[in-house]
């Protein structure tokens, strides 16, 4: 049956499947009444999930000791997967590890780690003295003095931020801030998530120096959050990670905002007049559609260091050069398939010495320019730079400020500032980010899915209230004091902690939604490099 199905794929109707059942000697009878009563759907069931699972949506789908094998189909790079040479299991580590939501989190985890045991060890003054170290750049017309510190403060970090502009344009314009409706939920979650905090801090720090930090409390680390939820699997509805990412992107979009107009003491026209130019050339290049990367990049350097003397923080710089970076519409797969196909058979063709190598060498150019053609510049700019982000620049980001001495004594966390950051984070949070979801669905804004309680809507919020990354950042800029900017760091550092772990307990408490009788359990759609072990005794399936 199987041979024959394979023969005649134009006839899988039903009459089809019973001359197949006929030609192949069958018993027709009961092969029509298994057909009608459906006798072997939970099997195709189990298999369409299987397949689902490892995402393997054609055949052949290879898998090598269990691991799906996503690289060219010729025999020596198959038998290369199979015999595994030094450098092809680094390089199969790097992409397990890469494939684990929680792994960015994970190495910023050891960034603070790191820091916080240096910071107070008797290496603590090498430490300080480390990310002191002034380090200077020669520019056209003088040179640029910051210390190792302020370079990753004010330089590194602006990657993390044109990376998330790249997000914020994505969910802007084809993700699930695209729609209104679907936006509604999260944005006005976010909203909520950033007011009352601010307002909690201001409860406790108005009309003093230290009212200028109502701004910390308000962030949330995108990459620890969505960590968290990962690292719950299945208790957590894929909706939810949805939402919560929205909201992130959101958030984030509030705070570059505040960043950008209440954390900015002296403004330098000219310089910003300097960096409006520069991102009007990007806006135009873009207008034209020149889709090379280099005139863009060197417009970034100008724009960085432009905004970086008119006194308004550098990452601005990065979200706003984001959002002039080309898109392209998706390109037609038909035309692209026939191309390819045309080409794989022109090197096919006979040919003769310099001839074939020269039809090989153009075969070549024509298939990079149509892989190039798949992705446009902001998708080729978010898939390189977003590893470089997560796994090198987050990490030293943490480890360049996380260094806070644990000196401060039980009292400490009752000055104004630490209550308002703390209770900010812990308490500001999640009120927030429900309320304004409460807020959303009540007022008709928005509709909550199905498989989300507002148990799980008030665990995320929670989880929210890590607010690491953001927290740090804007209390760097804000806090001249150093005891006040450690006692900022440190609050957000216990919150976080205290945040991780009761949304963690709460969301895990949560009992699964039931619809229509049966527990909606939701795997999530994220890409694998595991999947269905093939059959045993098999070491390579296809």
């Amino acid at each position: 049956m199987h041979e024959h199905l394979f023969t005649h794929q134009q006839e899988l109707d039903r009459d089809g499947l019973v001359r197949a059942a006929e030609a192949v000697g069958l018993d027709v009878p009961r092969f029509v009444r298994e057909l009608d009563e459906h006798t072997h759907t939970p099997r195709i069931e189990a298999d369409v999930a299987s397949a689902a699972q490892s995402q393997a949506s054609s055949t052949p789908t290879f898998f090598v000791d269990g691991l799906r094998y996503d690289g060219p189909w010729d025999i020596e790079s198959l038998l290369e997967a199979v015999s595994r040479p030094l450098g092809w299991r680094i390089r199969l580590l790097a992409d397990q590890f890469a494939g684990l939501s929680a792994s960015s989190s994970l190495l910023m985890l050891l960034g603070v780690l790191g820091a916080l045991g240096l910071a107070n060890s008797p290496w603590a003054e090498c430490y300080r003295t480390l990310w002191e170290t002034p380090l200077s750049v020669g520019i056209p017309g003088g040179a640029l003095d910051l210390s190792l510190r302020n370079w990753v403060n004010d330089g590194l970090i602006v990657v993390f931020f044109f990376v998330v502009g790249l997000e914020i344009r994505r969910e802007l314009t084809v993700g699930d801030l695209a729609s209104p409706r679907r936006a509604a939920l999260p944005i006005v979650a976010a909203v909520g998530g950033m007011a009352c905090p601010a307002l909690i801090y201001l409860l406790f720090n108005a009309g003093g120096d230290a009212s200028r930090g109502w701004g910390v409390p308000m962030g949330t680390d995108t990459a620890f959050a969505l960590g968290i939820l990962a690292l719950l699997g299945r208790r957590v509805p894929l909706a939810l990670r949805v939402f919560v990412a929205a909201a992130a992107i959101a958030d984030d979009v509030g705070t570059v905002a505040v960043i950008a107009f209440f954390y900015t003491a002296h403004i330098h026209f000219p310089s910003l007049a300097v960096a409006a130019v520069a991102w009007g050339v990007a806006l135009a290049l873009n207008r034209a559609r020149i889709y090379r990367l280099l005139p863009y990049a060197l417009i970034g350097i100008v724009m960085w260091l432009a905004v970086l003397g008119s006194g308004v923080h550098p990452t601005l710089a990065g979200v706003l050069l984001a959002f002039a970076i080309p898109t392209r519409s998706t390109p037609n797969a038909a035309g692209l398939l026939a191309q390819s196909e045309s080409i794989f058979q022109g090197i096919e063709a006979p040919a003769l010495g310099e001839a074939s190598e020269a039809r090989y060498q153009a075969a070549v150019r024509a298939l990079e320019a149509m892989v190039e053609r798949l992705l446009s510049p902001a998708q080729r700019l978010g898939r390189d730079l977003e590893p470089w982000s997560a796994y090198v620049v987050l990490p030293i980001f943490a480890f360049a400020n996380a260094g806070v001495p644990l000196t401060a004594r039980p009292e400490d966390f009752l000055h104004p500032v630490a209550l308002g950051v703390g209770l900010g984070l812990l308490v500001g949070k999640p009120l927030g980010l429900t309320l304004g979801a409460l807020l959303a669905v009540g007022t008709g804004l928005a509709t909550k899915p199905d498989e989300i309680r507002w148990a799980h809507v008030l665990g995320a919020g929670i989880v929210c209230g890590i607010g690491f990354t953001m927290s740090f950042f804007i209390a760097g800029v804000t806090f001249e004091d150093p005891g006040t900017l450690a006692l900022a760091q440190l609050s957000t550092l216990a919150a976080s902690v205290v945040a991780a772990m009761v949304g963690s307990l709460t969301l895990w408490s949560v009992p699964k939604v039931k619809v229509g009788g049966h527990s909606v359990r939701v795997e999530p759609q994220e890409a694998r490099t595991d999947g269905p072990a093939p059959s045993k005794g098999q070491r390579v399936a296809g």
